[in-house]
């Protein structure tokens, strides 16, 4: 059984007594769960812990992996004064692993450590199980010592990192070792007003969905989950959760949800998932088969709902990226879209914005605050190909991503000065923030994770390379018709 058992857990810092100074008491059931996980992990006696973790080193399209013989992390930052963890990684694994990814087309590797130093999703589940491989060993418990190795997350899909977990568990297989998976990541952090985050409705909604999941073993949930949603309830475990199904796939388990709460305004659940039958013995656990075909079909069901302005956008950067053509929306058309277009796409004229995602990540966003072509449908068809292949934050979009892009077509209302922040309302108005020598930077209205006037101001700002706290600054504002 090369994943021997499995476990979601949270990563509080203040759960670590050296930090919390007694507030750890406020969430006791969290702290007896995480015991609970130790004790477990401690009967296993596993040759080695994979650990993924949002805090680890990540990137947009790449998974990492940390190499090297290991690594060391204190608390220092929150205040914690002691010697920290040390450990060393599972080499051999680790080497398998990204041969493994190699051979599959998956992005993942060693390359581009940013940080070796342990981060604090490593480090809080690694402190109840160190603590419990002490006090054994204390008593007389001769626990052989584990190695670790240590993942990251990205902006890949959910397929993506659920093939991931599928690569551990089969290296492992290959290798004789028997692993523990801890998939490191809190919920929600938006479930309270007076929580660090403030509130959001959907804070509460995610973590009823990722308890549900837990609980039940449901882990085609996980992998289906709105993006939207997630973004808006600003959670940071979904995607390890996602590994850690990977590394279960095909294999019957044992679920159980061991606790949860959020007295702090952030969601910390803890769920246990043991193996009740060989891996690869459940074809009705092969999650990732599952979620493949529900993709398909939500692609093809939010393509036939596009709009024609979305439709519009869709040609025109599809052309450019296919065939390197930049089509003219008067005469380039094929039929049943030029009769689907609305004739005021060619009457009227108006800024439009084009804004680009995959995997639930922007990827790419250009478009023109005042109108600078002869009608909206040409702006569209010049600002798609922009957001696609000009965005200097991306790489240009490729041909074999064409197909997972989701858009969103703004046509903007012309732009009117305002007194101060007090007359914008982020989900109703966009804003433009101005300073001297011609800086200018634009931020969308109603954008999932962008809350206040505050955020709204200061993200546009850094986007214009405008210091938000310029008492020079000047706001205008406008609305937008959003297209899907």
């Amino acid at each position: 059984m090369p994943i021997c058992a499995a476990f979601a857990v949270p990563h509080p810092p203040l759960i670590v007594p050296g930090v919390g100074h007694g507030r750890e008491a406020g969430i006791q059931a969290t702290v007896d769960a995480y015991r609970e996980v130790a004790r477990r992990v401690a009967e296993i006696a596993p040759d080695t812990i994979v650990l993924s973790s949002p805090h680890s080193t990540s990137y947009l399209d790449y998974l990492h992996i940390s190499g090297g013989s290991g690594a060391a992390g204190t608390f220092a930052p929150f205040g914690d004064r002691a010697d920290g963890s040390r450990v060393a990684y599972d080499r051999e694994l680790v080497d398998a692993l990204c041969e493994a990814a190699d051979a599959c087309g998956l992005a993942a590797g060693t390359a581009g450590e940013r940080d070796p130093e342990l981060d604090w999703g490593v480090l809080v589940p690694l402190h109840f199980i160190q603590e419990e491989y002490a006090r054994r060993r204390d008593a007389g418990d001769d626990l052989p010592t584990y190695r670790l190795v240590r993942i990251g997350l990205s902006g890949l899909s959910p397929r993506d990192h659920y093939r991931l977990g599928q690569l551990v568990q089969r290296v492992s297989d290959t290798l004789g070792r028997r692993c523990v998976f801890v998939a490191s990541g809190d919920l929600s952090h938006k479930l309270a007003e007076d929580g660090p985050y403030g509130y959001a409705p959907d804070g509460p909604a995610f973590d009823e969905l990722v308890c549900h999941a837990l609980e039940e073993g449901d882990f085609l949930a996980l992998m289906t989950a709105d993006r939207g949603m997630c973004e808006r309830a600003a959670e940071c475990g979904l995607r390890s959760f996602q590994i850690m199904a990977g590394a279960l796939d095909r294999t019957p388990i044992r679920s159980e949800l061991l606790s949860y709460e959020g007295p702090f305004g952030v969601g910390y659940g803890i769920a246990a998932f043991t193996p009740t039958g060989a891996h690869g013995s459940d074809a009705s656990r092969a999650i990732g088969d599952r979620y493949e075909a529900w993709h398909a079909a939500d692609m093809a069901r939010r393509r036939h709902a596009e709009s024609p302005w979305v439709q519009l956008a869709r040609y025109s950067l599809e052309s450019y990226v296919r065939d390197g053509r930049r089509i003219d929306p008067n005469r380039d058309l094929p039929a049943d879209l030029a009769e689907a277009l609305p004739d005021e796409l060619f009457s009227t004229r108006a800024g439009a914005f084009v804004s680009l995602k995959m995997n639930g990540q922007l990827r790419g966003c250009i478009g023109t605050i005042l109108p600078v072509r002869d009608s909206l449908a040409e702006e569209i068809c010049a600002n798609a190909i922009s957001a696609g292949c000009r965005d200097p934050r991306f790489s240009s979009v490729e041909e074999d991503e064409l197909a997972e892009l989701v858009y969103d077509v703004d046509v903007l209302s012309e732009p009117e000065a305002i007194a101060g922040p007090d007359e914008l309302d982020p989900a109703r108005y966009g804003v433009i923030v101005s300073a001297s020598r011609g800086r200018r930077g634009l931020l969308l209205p109603d954008l999932d994770g962008i809350d206040t006037v505050a955020e709204q101001i200061g993200i546009a700002a850094r986007k214009g390379g405008i210091d938000p706290d310029d008492p020079s600054i000047t706001l205008e504002r406008f609305t937008v018709t959003r297209h899907v």
